[in-house]
């Protein structure tokens, strides 16, 4: 039973992760990527009309989107807020908010079921509250965030079923549901699924009946995948990110390198590509613990943490060393559970060909905050053992130093990271679309860049488009791995290369880069450092 000075603890550390992912909330991050318009804009229409982008009628296996696939979970999860608060940031953003601080709470009761120890778990909470990690990825529409909480919920509900039988199918249905949320789930949830069957196989068997239940569940929601998973469409994607794709560089240099030891048996079992691809997969596996990733410089992708600055705060690199040699030192099946989830989530990203990827990995937490309120339970124990005359200063200490690297965090990410890399959240859109709706009644065409990315769902965002006008009268193509190309809709067109094309009055929105001599600019959009990045110009042909 939880006590009142617990509990109140514990209402203090989710109203911090509230207002940590609150302040400022629909901008910072500055601008909307094309990806979390995308989302928003497949929820909108779900909402709006029961279609997706390209017309498919509400899908359960994927959303076509760009041709990358999206699983459909947080397009759903988007559609409640973007019909209550609008097709804008706040509304798409919103369901990553509410996972982020949901997740502070799931820790919280994890540790209780897991350890049963309240101190542990208020400091677990409190450091998924604060941690850099999944604050990054609570303020932006990120999937894999959705998925972190649906995986961690799935995992404390599994442990509770060991008592009450009827957590398990609520924990196969959370394990599936983030299966359909993020691409990298559909490999974590079966597996760690499975570790949580073979672990604690004993209570797992005693509950028949919900078993067979869960098994019903599990193959009726399944089912909607099927046809995806076994198309090329999902084969093509997978071979476009995997570092198991048909690399021919890497074909004829253990070729080569065969042919150089004479096609001895030791060269082609040393320089054999499949070996070659174990130790790539290894190498991209390991990174995802590399120190420096989390605690000094963060993911290399600036929309995935703020340059220089870890995914975890750096003083916790001590207290999180030592919370996993505690776990190693007193083996138990719960300890052995942290160790696995940490080790197992890294898996699908070990294939990607960009590593480390804290999105990729973001269904790790909050295991490594565990590790650390752990570590830090464990250090704080030795002191009031060993050296009880400076305990007192050791909480002061660790305060202090605390507070020190999260200020330090914080005026980075509010001050200085919405200014200095709003180029990589392709910042400048949202007013594009909004000085060409002012005027655009005035011209024939409206021609666009495509310099900053996909340009087209961005009118579509932002002007709310309907889609069944979108695909009425849209010019679109797919390139051989699927991708789309969105060429134009309505008055629009999105590729430069049109201008030589289009005749009349045209209203052209393109990077201050790409102006040319003797156009009348109209207008100027700028970064927030004050370079400019586009130019609405009107040329007349």
């Amino acid at each position: 039973m939880l006590s009142n000075r617990k509990l109140f603890k514990l209402v203090l550390i989710l109203l911090l992760a509230l207002s940590l992912r609150l302040f400022n909330f629909g901008k910072n991050p500055p601008s909307l990527s094309e990806d979390e318009a995308s989302l928003g804009y497949n929820s909108y229409t779900i909402l709006t009309a029961g279609k997706g982008e390209h017309g498919e009628v509400f899908p359960l296996d994927k959303f076509i989107a760009f041709g990358d696939y999206k699983p459909p979970g947080y397009i759903y999860a988007a559609v409640p807020s973007i019909a209550v608060f609008g097709l804008n940031e706040i509304g798409v953003r919103l369901p990553s908010l509410i996972s982020g601080v949901l997740l502070s709470l799931v820790a919280y009761l994890l540790v209780i079921e897991m350890f049963g120890n309240p101190s542990i778990a208020l400091l677990s909470a409190f450091l998924i509250a604060v941690s850099p990690w999944s604050i990054q990825f609570s303020r932006a529409a990120f999937e894999s965030n959705l998925a972190a909480l649906l995986n961690a919920t799935a995992v404390l509900f599994f442990i509770k079923s060991r008592k009450k039988g009827f957590f398990l199918p609520l924990s196969v249905i959370l394990f599936i549901l983030a299966f359909y949320t993020f691409n990298a789930n559909r490999i974590i949830s079966p597996i760690l699924l499975f570790t949580l069957e073979l672990l604690f196989l004993k209570d797992f068997i005693k509950n028949i009946k919900w078993i067979i239940i869960s098994v019903f569940i599990g193959i009726i929601m399944l089912l909607p995948s099927y046809s995806f998973l076994s198309s090329r469409e999902s084969k093509v994607r997978f071979q476009e990110v995997s570092i198991f794709s048909y690399d021919i560089d890497k074909l004829k240099l253990s070729n080569e390198r065969i042919s150089t030891d004479g096609n001895s048996i030791i060269g082609k079992i040393f320089h054999n590509r499949r070996l070659v691809f174990s130790l790539d997969f290894l190498k991209h596996y390991t990174d995802n613990f590399d120190p420096k990733f989390l605690f000094l410089r963060g993911d290399g992708n600036q929309r995935l943490s703020v340059p220089g600055i870890g995914e975890m705060f750096v003083w916790e690199i001590i207290f999180y060393t030592i919370g996993i040699f505690y776990l190693l030192r007193n083996p138990n099946r719960n300890n052995l559970l942290l160790l696995l989830w940490f080790l197992i989530v890294p898996l699908p990203a070990g294939t990607a060909k960009e590593t480390p990827h804290a999105l990729r990995i973001a269904s790790i937490l909050p295991v490594p905050q565990i590790f650390s309120a752990l570590g830090i339970w464990q250090v704080s124990l030795f002191i009031r053992k060993y050296y009880p005359r400076i305990k007192i200063y050791f909480p002061l200490l660790l305060l202090s130093v605390f507070i020190f690297n999260f200020y330090y965090y914080l005026h980075n990410y509010f001050v200085h990271y919405p200014v200095e890399f709003s180029r990589a959240w392709q910042y400048g859109y949202k007013e594009m679309t909004q000085k060409i709706k002012e005027r655009e009644n005035n011209y024939d065409h409206v021609l666009v860049s495509r310099s900053g990315g996909r340009s087209y769902i961005y009118f579509l965002f932002y002007n709310g488009y309907p889609v069944s006008d979108y695909l009425r009268n849209r010019i679109a193509t797919r390139d051989w791995w699927g991708l789309w190309d969105v060429a134009s809709f309505g008055k629009y067109y999105f590729d430069l290369k049109y201008r030589s094309e289009l005749k009349g009055k045209i209203l052209v929105a393109e990077g201050a880069d790409e102006l040319v001599s003797g156009e009348k600019v109209l207008d100027t959009i700028s970064y927030p450092k004050g370079d400019p990045a586009y130019k609405i110009v009107e040329i007349t042909r």
